[in-house]
């Protein structure tokens, strides 16, 4: 039995652990690792029903606390998505192992032969609310890239993390590795989150997954490097040479599909000629669905939207509420942007390649995308197996973070008994 009652001491020997756990995982063979992770997805599967017993219980503790609506649905866990968890399992084992990886190779004139290979990070710690489906994905990315994790879930998916982390563990005995390999920090105490903040000696990159107070916490206090984005305020612009069609499948799609995801769209703005042509449609369909329109000018006056306010704009509800106003054209909705967005993902639709491309190069959000949901801002649709999550930095990974960007790199230098002049 893991004694909890002293944390600073609990998470040096979890650190300890999983340092000793990175040294043999950076030498482990793309087979051993491949083996562990559909070792992994083989138990899920075995063991969904203890899975789904254990997130019920999650579920009556969040519900007590009060958690919303759109919390409750990243918490969830039901049949498909448990089996989703093992699929996403089999899908990151089936990418190509970047540790090793020839990233590029030359000659130089003194003699020396020069290579720049893929190298694991070492320890990664993740740090993560509700989304207990974040234990498979971290854990499967981390070890793919020959990097040891440490995981701290959140308190309201702390059973079901549990049950899937058994799964793991499993598979990482199969294969022969080191359990401590994929640790999960065995406690709610957030003391144990502070410890891992400034675990220098142990971690060398965080990752934190979750809302906004979480994510400012981790990037205010953390003395190890964080991969991280703040918020996830992601914008739909629908140009005025839009399909009608295509505009209203994606603009619902955008929203609704599961709103409290950080690429949902929280930001719906319209071209007036758009609007001039078609009317309220798009508006009319959110409302349709269920959505609190929060509109600005000419859009507050369709029944049934609510005005918006200006901290309306800049805002991440992720939930089934979006902000929505009417602009002049590309480079209104691209100064709207700049201002209010963060860097995530923004989509633009149009039919007009010209305005894409200018959408493209002025705007420098991690994702963009044309004709496109928001909601594709995700690591598996990206072909990445999956991803421990969206980074809206601008140093060593951007983007989805998959495997490949959880490596770093080193240079290999041979020569033939060669010296400097």
């Amino acid at each position: 039995m893991t004694d909890t009652s002293d944390i600073p001491a609990l998470m040096a020997k979890v650190g300890a652990a999983a340092r000793a756990a990175a040294a043999e995982l950076a030498f482990a063979s793309a087979e051993r690792k491949h083996a562990a992770l559909i070792g992994a997805a083989d138990a899920i599967r075995r063991n969904h029903v203890a899975i789904f017993e254990a997130n019920c219980e999650d579920l009556v503790y969040a519900e007590a606390k009060g958690i919303s609506p759109a919390m409750i649905d990243r918490l969830m866990l039901d049949e498909r998505r448990i089996l989703a968890i093992a699929d996403g399992l089999r899908a990151v084992a089936a990418q190509p192992d970047p540790v090793g990886q020839v990233m590029a190779e030359w000659d130089m004139a003194s003699g020396l032969h020069i290579q720049r290979v893929r190298t694991p990070l070492g320890v990664i710690g993740v740090i993560f609310e509700s989304r207990p489906n974040v234990t498979a994905d971290a854990g499967a990315l981390c070890l793919k890239a020959g990097n040891a994790v440490i995981l701290r879930g959140g308190s309201e998916s702390f059973h079901s993390s549990v049950a899937i982390h058994a799964c793991m563990l499993e598979g990482l005995r199969q294969a022969g590795l080191p359990e401590a390999a994929i640790q999960l920090v065995p406690t709610r105490d957030r003391a144990a989150v502070s410890e891992m903040l400034r675990a220098t000696a142990y971690i060398d990159v965080i990752v934190p997954r979750g809302g906004k107070g979480l994510v400012g916490l981790v990037q205010a206090e953390a003395r190890v490097p964080v991969f991280a984005h703040l918020e996830g305020i992601c914008h739909v612009y629908v140009d005025r040479d839009t399909d009608l069609e295509k505009a209203r499948r994606v603009v619902l799609n955008s929203k609704t599909r599961r709103p409290g995801i950080c690429g949902a769209a929280e930001c719906l703005l319209i071209d007036w000629r758009f609007y001039t042509q078609h009317g309220p449609v798009l508006i009319q369909d959110l409302l349709d669905a269920g959505v609190e329109v929060r509109a600005e000018g000419a859009l507050a006056k369709i029944p049934g939207t609510v005005k918006a306010t200006p901290e309306d704009f800049g805002r991440e509800f992720l939930d089934m509420v979006i902000a929505a106003k009417l602009v002049d054209g590309v480079d209104e909705a691209i100064a709207h942007i700049r201002h209010y967005g963060s860097g995530h993902t923004e989509s633009i639709l149009t039919e007009n390649e010209a305005t894409a491309a200018r959408f493209f190069t002025r705007l420098d959000s991690a994702i963009l995308l044309q004709n496109a949901s928001t909601q594709f801002a995700d690591g598996g649709e990206f072909g990445m197996g999956g991803e421990i999550g969206i980074a809206t930095g601008k140093l060593h990974a951007r983007g989805p973070v998959g495997a490949e960007q959880l490596t770093s790199f080193k240079y290999l230098v041979t020569g033939d008994g060669t010296i400097r002049p």
